[in-house]
């Protein structure tokens, strides 16, 4: 079993006919199941990031097709013709969001309550109001930190909740209109890969962004002030990635208040997203075992320190609460024998990185010929740069040397080739792995260079916007990719 990893829906536009387009080519390519990064809505404000989320459970107008909403009847024809001209190969979210928030205004014009709109309302209230509230009162008071907001609406008075619902009505349904259709087109997607015999899977952050529906609705649950302030937040310590480490900036959740209330928010998150897709990976699984906590305002995440986590007794409650654990454990970083341990503990698959391997700090736990069967390889994930990238770009930090790029040749076996040709050699080597699983960035498929990274952990600019342009997908990647599932045995 082969997967082909495209970043983020973002990648093919929206939940149109891209995305149809891109699982026909799945299928087509002999593989089996696509990855995506979370489909949260996005903001300007926190870099765009996906991980940085206002709600951990709506998700992203912007994913809102207008060709779609065109065949449901919402939209003429003619209103989407005169589309603006936006770049082939990034995203430009001002923009987008500007053009596809008039487009919903005037869905919402001609919307009428339906059978399917009230049953969607009614099974998600448990997120879906407090979603609503919070963003009409983001942009009523043009702030989203909400430990600023009048001291009536931070701490939630029932009253004066109540009298802005009454206040802000119009707003709050255009909110849970745009998550019906943004849902709807979804679900449709998701049945329309099952039939390809593609399976989706999913990436639940382990932390929710401080100024977000979430902590703002359930601010018991994580370490704030009386004033809904961070009294510490989250990290990691020095890494691979930063020599002062990452500084996360959101709010550590109360682990211990959370297991006296059986973990109720967590279990609904988990199947919430079950819902959406077949596996799930659990972003820094690690903080499960025992977790960074840097003080609020301190300079740098090198003056945090390890905290215990809640780790057998969330997953256990976990495993009583579902069949089965469809989840991957984002196991990198500083990986201790008890993150190991409690990984096994549940037989969930880690993850190994091709370019752990062989860059800096490079260990051979990440080189494919000693990869084991529980594990899901990767080529790179979305803080890395691309295999050309990384191979050949001298201005990356973390990019090969000579005698680097000289050692991966021999390890995969192509002493002589190009650029492209080295790259499909790391990609074929993951492919004869013993892994279970294997993951390629699509800007790897494509042999995309440094142009093509998606994050660069540490910087807040110009992440989060590569673009697949349209006709990439060459005939010759197909069948490539199609020949080599059939060799390997991964078809």
């Amino acid at each position: 079993m082969h997967i082909t990893s495209l970043p983020s829906p973002f990648g093919i536009g929206d939940f149109g006919d891209c995305a149809f387009a891109f699982a026909d080519f799945l299928h087509e390519s002999g593989q089996s199941l696509w990855q995506m990064l979370p489909l949260n809505p996005t903001a300007v404000e926190y870099g765009n990031s996906p991980y940085s989320s206002i709600s951990a459970f709506a998700l992203n107008p912007l994913l809102i097709s207008p060709q779609a909403l065109v065949r449901g009847g919402f939209l003429k024809g003619e209103e989407i013709e005169d589309t603006p001209s936006f770049s082939d190969d990034r995203v430009d979210y001002e923009a987008v969001t500007r053009w596809k928030l008039g487009l919903l205004e005037r869905t919402c014009e001609r919307f009428r309550e339906t059978p399917g709109y009230r049953r969607f309302s009614d099974a998600n209230r448990y997120w879906l109001d407090d979603y609503a509230l919070f963003s009409a009162l983001s942009e009523r008071l043009k702030s989203r930190a909400w430990h600023t907001w009048p001291p009536p609406l931070r701490d939630r008075r029932a009253g004066d909740l109540e009298r802005a619902r009454q206040e802000l009505a119009p707003s709050l349904a255009r909110k849970k209109l745009f998550q019906y259709l943004c849902f709807e087109q979804w679900h449709s997607l998701r049945a329309y890969c099952g039939k390809r015999g593609i399976l989706l899977i999913g990436d639940i952050p382990l932390y929710v962004n401080g100024e977000s529906a979430d902590v703002w609705a359930h601010p018991e649950l994580f370490k704030l002030d009386r004033e809904g302030k961070p009294l510490s937040v989250s990290g990691v310590p020095p890494d691979y990635f930063s020599e002062t480490g990452q500084l996360w900036n959101n709010p550590v959740y109360d682990w211990k208040r959370l297991e006296n209330t059986g973990y109720s928010w967590w279990m609904r998150r988990i199947e919430h997203n079950i819902r959406l897709f077949d596996c799930i990976r659990i972003d820094h699984f690690r903080g499960l075992a025992g977790y960074w906590e840097v003080p609020a305002g301190a300079a740098t995440a090198a003056e945090g320190r390890w905290m215990p986590g809640p780790g057998e007794s969330f997953l256990q409650r976990i495993q009583g609460e579902f069949s089965s654990l469809p989840l991957i454990a984002e196991d990198l970083g500083v990986i201790t024998d008890d993150v190991v341990a409690l990984r096994e503990r549940f037989g969930l698959p880690g993850m190994r990185v091709f370019q752990f391997g062989f860059g800096r700090d490079s260990t051979r736990f990440h080189r494919p010929r000693s990869y084991q069967p529980l594990c899901v390889a990767y080529a790179g994930t979305h803080d890395n740069d691309t295999l050309v990238g990384w191979l050949y770009d001298r201005s990356s930090g973390n990019a090969c040397t000579w005698l680097k790029r000289f050692g991966v040749r021999w390890y995969t076996g192509c002493l002589f080739g190009d650029r492209n040709r080295l790259s499909w050699s790391v990609i074929r080597s993951l492919y004869r792995s013993r892994a279970a699983w294997v993951v390629v960035p699509m800007q790897d498929i494509l042999g995309t260079g440094k142009e093509g990274r998606m994050n660069t952990p540490g910087t807040a600019r110009k992440n989060w916007e590569w673009r697949m342009e349209r006709g990439e997908i060459h005939p010759s990647i197909v069948t490539g990719l199609r020949m080599l599932s059939r060799r390997t045995g991964r078809s």
